[in-house]
């Protein structure tokens, strides 16, 4: 266990592996102990090696393997169908993304060590594809991910990183003469991007597969919407989706792949025509034309008669350190755990689960934790402010802190089509109410924190390292960190601002809303405006603390985020 906390890996040793060995699953057992690797026939050994993640006496096992077969079929034949079983068990949910991982690390292993016994044969290959993160989007987790899988499984990967503009993937497609090109995306806005790529891309007569993933993009758009654009594009869920599509374009199957989406979009051609059919016969169409926008003009029923705290200064402050060992509580360890690192309960009853967690995984986050204090890896920084605000109808106005009368910017929220007709501003003081009032003005907070560029810096060499499953830890423990800084900070403006006795005592019921007010960040379904980040750049200044804005209007780098802070009761989050 002490080995594990404290990282003491070594060559031929990882101690995440040995800890878990400790803890055999009872229910993979048949009452006879398992063979170890040694006892196994070559064949079924080097599979194991792949399956098992386990790099102990690997060089030993190819080496005996290269005594029967040639190194090019160890590859084909005996190491490939390991890392097949293993995108088997992840796609049954019987193997969960770091053991993944770790699986690809010994497939690299192997190779590299299988290499230089190869002969250079030009001219037949696997497959070959050019991997992007679209222009203006800093995330590449997914893309990285995809890479991993896709290389390990014999085919050539041009990954050309992040922020990347169509004229740089064409260019990588036919300098490396690829047979198909990845582009991947976050938010909503690289869905757009990607759109418009595709548009341009058949202007100029391309015809080159294209999958698409992200997590704001989805099946039916890009399988319907995005194929009426351009004709040849896949929707990849996950990167072993991705492994799937390259194998039938390898095999030149890419017909069967087409018939299933045409029968998804068939079915859900059907399942319209009755839903649309059950609402005609219940009177309940759809309005048509401008009714339904004009009718979502009226404010809500928000409270107007609540207390309007004043902050305890107008402006901005930078604040230049915060300390990890104030910001670790607030991780969402849900978030964390099981959507970063993907430790999934799959097949494990509850109580596996759980022990696994306990035992597997919270290790590792306090070894990170530690980690990234004594080495300086996470890097934390504020810039947060207080504005004085007036509503007026679906705009808030925004004025100058040291003087209430100068207007310096102007929010436009949406508001929302039906329920209660939401929309941000409603929750601050009108200018009528203002006016009433003598001129008072209402506050608004806002904040922008990030974890720095180092943990970026460490990450992508852990990545290039092939160093995956840490790389993966890593990655994800920057982005939570950013998002417990958010949780922290705003939670001390709440109590700057004279509400933070209406808090729960409980930091997981934090996550949860269980205060008064909320956090808003443009992107997400209350203020889904991406380019109003703009607006808030120019309040704030974060450049201040290394923060940019991409040309997609997400912020570098990427362990960053930003919001508004609104103090009302009813403040929650909503669509519209």
């Amino acid at each position: 266990a002490l080995d594990l906390i404290y990282d003491k890996r070594r060559e031929g040793f990882d101690p995440l592996s040995a800890f878990v060995a400790l803890f055999p699953d009872d229910d993979s057992e048949t009452g006879e102990a398992k063979k170890t690797l040694a006892d196994l026939p070559i064949e079924e050994r080097l599979q194991r090696h792949i399956i098992d993640g386990e790099k102990r006496d690997l060089q030993k096992s190819l080496d005996e393997a290269m005594t029967q077969y040639k190194p090019l079929e160890i590859v084909n034949d005996h190491l490939l169908a390991g890392m097949k079983v293993v995108g088997e068990l992840f796609g049954a949910g019987e193997m969960q993304l770091p053991f993944v991982l770790q699986s690809a690390e010994v497939m690299k292993s192997a190779v590299a060590y299988l290499e230089p016994h190869m002969p250079k044969v030009e001219g037949k290959r696997k497959g070959r594809m050019v991997l992007a993160t679209v222009k203006g989007d800093v995330h590449d987790i997914g893309k990285n991910l995809v890479d991993i899988i896709l290389s390990n499984n014999g085919y050539e990967v041009v990954n050309i990183g992040i922020k990347q503009p169509l004229q740089a993937i064409l260019e990588a497609w036919k300098k490396h003469d690829a047979d198909a090109i990845g582009l991947s995306g976050l938010l909503v806005k690289s869905v757009g991007v990607m759109k418009e790529n595709l548009e341009e891309m058949k202007q100029l007569g391309l015809e080159v597969p294209v999958i698409l993933g992200g997590a704001a993009l989805t099946r039916h758009y890009a399988e319907h919407d995005l194929r009426n654009v351009y004709g040849r594009t896949y929707f990849g869920r996950d990167a072993f989706e991705g492994l799937r599509f390259m194998d039938h374009l390898a095999g030149e199957t890419m017909a069967t792949l087409d018939a299933e989406i045409v029968e998804r979009l068939e079915k859900r051609s059907d399942a319209e025509k009755v839903i649309a059919k059950s609402r005609s016969e219940r009177g309940q169409e759809r309005p048509s034309g401008g009714g339904a926008a004009t009718a979502t003009r009226t404010r809500s029923d928000v409270a107007r008669d609540v207390e309007r705290p004043t902050p305890p200064f107008w402006g901005d402050r930078v604040i230049e350190s915060v300390d990890l060992d104030a910001i670790y509580p607030f991780v969402n360890k849900v978030a964390l755990f099981r959507g970063q690192w993907q430790f999934k309960r799959g097949k494990k009853s509850d109580a596996e689960f759980e022990r696994q967690i306990r035992d597997e995984v919270e290790p590792i986050f306090e070894r990170l934790k530690e980690h990234c204090q004594d080495d300086a890896v996470l890097r934390p920084q504020v810039v947060y402010g207080w504005y004085p605000v007036l509503s007026d109808g679906d705009d808030l106005i925004v004025f100058d802190p040291e003087d209430h009368e100068k207007e310096i910017e102007r929010f436009t929220f949406p508001r929302q089509d039906g329920k209660r007709h939401l929309c941000i501003s409603d929750f601050f003081m009108s200018v009528d109410e203002s006016r009433a009032s003598g001129g008072r003005r209402d506050a608004l907070g806002t904040h922008c924190v990030t974890m720095g560029r180092e943990v970026s810096r460490q990450a992508k060499a852990l990545f290039e390292a092939n160093d995956y499953t840490e790389y993966l830890y890593l990655h994800g423990m920057g982005v939570e960190c950013a998002e417990a800084l958010a949780e922290l900070w705003h939670k001390r403006m709440r109590a700057e601002l004279g509400i933070g006795n209406e808090d729960s005592p409980v930091i997981r019921e934090l996550f949860t809303q269980k205060y008064r007010g909320s956090r808003y960040s443009f992107g997400y379904p209350a203020c889904p405006d991406m380019s109003d980040q703009e607006k808030l750049f120019r309040l704030l200044k974060p450049g201040r603390i290394g923060c940019e804005l991409t040309d997609n209007w997400q912020i570098d780098p990427e362990q960053s985020t930003s919001a508004i802070i609104v103090h009302h009761p009813e403040a929650k989050y909503f669509n519209v």
